[in-house]
C-alpha cells in the first residue's frame, strides 16, 4: 500500500506541476512582483499535494469499492426476489423490482450533497452577499433534493436502458422555461448549484454506483450505461433551486 501511495503522490505532483508553473510564472514574469508569504504558500502547496494523494488513495480503497458493492448487493437476485423466487429467471426482472435501488439512490444523493464542502461554501457566501435573504440551509436542502431526484431517475435510466439524451433534453427544457419565470437574483446561483454538486464527496460514490449497477443489471453495458449519473446530479439541482425560488416568491406575495 505504501508503494501505491507513493506512486499516487508522484502522479499528483505531475498533475499539479503545470498549474504551479502557470501561477508562479505569471507572478514572476508578468506581474513582476514577489510572492507574499512565500514560505506559507509553499507549505500550503505541500499540504495540497499530500491531501490530494491521500484522497485519491482513499477513493480507490473505500468509496469506489463501497459504491460498487452496494450496487451488487442491491441488485442481487437473492435480495430482490427472495429465496422463494430464486428459481425464476434473472432476465425476467421488471424495473419495479429494483425498489431498494431507487431508495438507496435517493438517500445517497441527498446525504452526500448535504455533506458536500463546496456546496456549504457557496451557500454561506450566498447567504452573506444576499444579506440573509437566501438561507444557507434552504439552499443546501433544495440542492440536495435535486441531486436525490437526479440520482434516483438516473438509476431508473440505467435499469431500463433508456437513452440518456432524452432525459437531458427534457431536463434542460424545463430549466429554460423556469428561467423566464424565476426571480432574477436566483438564476445565476441556481446554475452554479448544479456545478458544486460534482465535487469531492458526491462524484466518487455516484460514479461507483452507476458503474456497479451497469455491471450487475442484466443486459447493461458499463461503458454505455454506467456513466451519466453525474449529469443528472448537475441538472436537477438547477430545477429544484429555481422551483424553490419561484415557490418562495409566490408565497411572499400578498394574498
Amino acid at each position: 500500500m505504501e508503494q501505491k501511495l507513493l506512486q499516487t503522490l508522484g502522479t499528483t505532483i505531475a498533475d499539479v506541476l503545470p498549474l504551479t508553473v502557470i501561477i508562479f510564472g505569471f507572478q514572476m514574469l508578468v506581474l513582476r512582483r514577489p510572492i507574499a508569504n512565500l514560505r506559507r504558500v509553499g507549505l500550503g502547496f505541500i499540504f495540497v499535494l499530500v491531501g490530494i494523494a491521500f484522497f485519491l488513495q482513499g477513493l480507490e480503497m473505500a468509496l469506489f469499492p463501497l459504491g460498487k458493492l452496494m450496487a451488487q448487493q442491491l441488485t442481487a437476485p437473492d435480495f430482490i426476489m427472495g429465496l422463494e423466487g430464486m428459481s425464476a429467471i434473472v432476465t425476467e426482472l421488471h424495473w419495479s423490482d429494483y425498489l431498494w435501488v431507487y431508495v438507496f439512490a435517493l438517500a445517497i444523493g441527498f446525504s452526500t450533497t448535504i455533506a458536500e464542502p463546496s456546496l456549504l461554501a457557496v451557500a454561506l457566501k450566498a447567504h452573506q452577499v444576499s444579506g440573509g435573504v437566501i438561507g444557507a440551509w434552504g439552499l443546501r436542502i433544495a440542492v440536495a433534493i435535486g441531486v436525490a431526484m437526479g440520482i434516483g431517475l438516473g438509476t431508473y435510466r440505467i435499469i431500463t436502458g433508456t437513452p440518456l439524451h432524452w432525459y437531458i433534453i427534457a431536463g434542460y427544457s424545463v430549466v429554460i422555461v423556469q428561467t423566464f419565470f424565476a426571480p432574477r437574483m436566483i438564476i445565476p446561483l441556481a446554475y452554479d448549484s448544479g456545478g458544486v454538486t460534482t465535487s469531492t464527496v458526491t462524484v466518487p460514490l455516484v460514479a461507483a454506483l452507476g458503474l456497479g449497477l451497469a455491471s450487475t443489471v442484466p443486459g447493461r453495458n458499463p461503458v454505455i450505461d454506467g456513466f451519466g449519473l453525474i449529469a443528472f446530479a448537475s441538472l436537477f439541482p438547477i430545477i429544484t433551486v429555481l422551483a424553490f425560488a419561484q415557490i418562495s416568491a409566490w408565497w411572499a406575495k400578498p394574498q
